[in-house]
């Protein structure tokens, strides 16, 4: 079984496969590979990273990971991608929300409108059939 982390980055890329930029899976410059780096050139590029809300590492790789891999590829464009499966997941995902703005001393809400949060909860969605 493939796990939900690494299908929803599946879908990502065959979402990007006709796009015009250049696009790299697991892109690794000597720091760890990135999830994906599409870029229009040497001097645009951006990372994009996907978490699973469950991960026990989850507040560390938000504070840190993606910004050592951004002096990697010389950028400062980035998107941090959560994935939450479960209603206890996406609870835990706006704490570690909350104490990374308050380990910084950022106001409240800082740190969740740099991220985006996907809900891929399949039990608070009703069935479009059923709408």
């Amino acid at each position: 079984m493939v796990a939900l982390g690494a299908e929803v980055q599946t879908f990502f890329g065959l979402v990007l496969q006709q796009s015009r930029c250049d696009i790299n899976r697991e892109s690794n410059n000597g720091r760890g590979p990135v999830d994906f780096k599409i870029s229009m050139g040497a001097f645009d590029k951006t990372l994009i990273e996907f978490k699973l809300a469950k991960s026990s590492s989850l507040k560390r790789n938000l504070q840190k990971q993606v910004e050592i891999y951004e002096k990697t590829n010389k950028t400062d464009q980035s998107v941090k991608v959560i994935n939450a499966y479960t209603a206890g997941e996406m609870a835990k995902a706006q704490r570690v929300f909350t104490q990374i703005d308050r380990d910084l001393g950022l106001p409240t809400g800082t740190t969740a409108a740099r991220v985006v949060l996907i809900d891929a909860r399949s039990d608070n969605k009703p069935s479009a059939s059923k709408a």
